[in-house]
């Protein structure tokens, strides 16, 4: 086959910035709504549980219906899908920098959720369809960098607006006209597709693991804040019962000839399996890293919220270079960096732990070995999917999306109230237990990844 044309190559680039653009702000908006809570308490009299659905609500409704996102880029086109998902977003968006009261806040963020749940999926499939080879490890890479970005640039950019003193709705509205811009590039840009309409949303697997996910998340989300109360127990035990009962019904509609939500045929994958146990601990560990981080920072050190998000910004960039750079190395150096960034990234949170009344460079050098560390997970993505057949693609994003959020959910949640319980206390017991914690969920990560790298992949004739 012939070199592709410039004129390919072009367009190319642009598919792969503006999906990628388009997932930076989904990512966002996970965090960059946080600082700037305390204003929007003041302006609109919320109640703590209005302010605590204002900030969980987008997170909750985004890791319910992912897997549902992408079979509706499988439905219908990933074209259609993503700039679907694109306008809900850029719209709620816009509704949420106007809205006069939290009720109608807390609508625009569940709405604002399930654009991105919309848009999210069709990334990594929109990859995985138009990238081969060293090309794909690239574009892997990039996406990598965006992941680890937004949620650090979430948590500065919000610091940032609102020390312009333009009020805690410049969060929300700097963010309407990039939607739009990229709306219009995407309708010029994005390859036209038809998905597989023939499939079928499977609407029993969807109600089912919506609310297995959905009786999961909201406890773990809003549990800690409300004294984790009984009720948060009860849903969680159900939610057990309607994972049970989703994979009964995924069985029953694979028997019947019919396409499950989550088909096993795609979990049979070589990778996927100890793929999506990676990305379970390894988010988990981010997740609760950047919420314990901020907290540490500017609640015992006093750092302003630019300040704390700042502190986070080598991290970061070691996450992206390192996913940069991965698909650059000799062949059989990219399957056992894997196991070995786990390596790096357990030994770094004790050393979190230990440095973390420094505040300073030291702090600032243990999070980039975390982020160096961590940033093998890009190489856990390609390898988990680089054997799921085509037909499975949207299932294999849905389903990886969906764990990396509820691990970081879990991570948050878990050692999150391991932490804020602890540092009631005083002293430097809360950073390093919660160090050693997330010390430990990288070693699970790391146990977990040389299942995948053992595999021989065949190679391609």
């Amino acid at each position: 086959m012939g070199t592709k044309p410039p004129e390919a190559s072009k367009a190319s680039g642009l598919l792969l910035a503006i999906i990628l653009v388009g997932q930076f702000l989904a990512i966002l908006n996970v965090n960059i709504v946080n600082v700037a809570t305390p204003t929007i308490e003041s302006d609109l009299h919320s109640s703590g549980a209005g302010l605590q659905m204002i900030v969980a609500g987008y997170t909750i409704v985004y890791a319910v219906l992912l897997i549902t996102g992408a079979r509706l880029g499988d439905l219908f086109g990933y074209r259609k899908a993503f700039l679907g998902g694109l306008a809900v977003f850029t719209v709620t968006t816009l509704a949420a920098g106007l809205a006069p009261a939290t009720g109608s806040l807390v609508a625009s963020r569940l709405l604002q959720g399930a654009g991105a749940a919309m848009m999210m999926p069709q990334v990594l499939t929109l990859i995985q369809r138009n990238y081969q080879g060293a090309a794909r490890g690239r574009a892997l890479g990039l996406w990598s960098l965006v992941v680890s970005g937004g949620i650090v640039v979430g948590q500065a950019l919000g610091g940032i607006l609102l020390g312009f003193g333009l009020g805690w709705r410049i969060v929300f509205l700097v963010l309407v006209p990039i939607g739009a811009l990229l709306l219009v590039a995407g309708i010029r840009v994005l390859p036209a597709d038809q998905g597989g309409g023939k499939t079928g949303l499977d609407p029993w697997g969807l109600v089912t693991l919506s609310a297995a996910v959905l009786l999961l998340v909201v406890p773990l989300v809003l549990g800690r804040d409300l004294g984790w109360p009984v009720w948060g127990w009860i849903s969680m035990a159900l939610s057990l019962a309607m994972f049970a009962a989703f994979v009964r019904i995924e069985q029953w509609v694979a028997a019947r000839g019919g396409r499950p939500l989550v088909d096993a045929r795609m979990l049979r994958s070589p990778g996927m399996r100890p793929g999506l146990a990676i990305l379970l601990f390894g988010p988990a560990t981010w997740g609760a890293f950047l919420f314990t981080s901020a907290l540490h920072l500017q609640g015992d050190l006093h750092l302003t919220p630019l300040a704390s998000g700042m502190m986070l910004v080598p991290c970061a960039l070691a996450f992206g270079l390192v996913g940069l750079a991965w698909p650059r190395l000799p062949p059989r150096l990219q399957r056992p960096l894997v196991p070995f960034g786990y390596v790096v990234a357990a030994p770094a949170y004790l050393g979190l732990g230990l440095v973390a009344g420094d505040g300073g460079v030291l702090y600032a050098a243990m999070g980039a070995l975390i982020g160096a560390g961590l940033g093998v997970q890009v190489a856990v993505t390609n390898m988990a999917t680089e054997q799921v057949d085509g037909a499975y693609a949207s299932d294999a994003s849905g389903a990886l999306l969906t764990v990396m959020q509820l691990g970081q959910v879990i991570g948050v949640s878990t050692v999150g109230t391991l932490f804020i319980t602890l540092s009631q206390g005083g002293g430097s017991a809360a950073s390093l237990t919660t160090a050693v914690a997330m010390a430990g969920l990288a070693v699970l990560a790391g146990l977990s990844s040389i299942f995948l790298v053992r595999r021989r992949v065949p190679i391609a004739a």
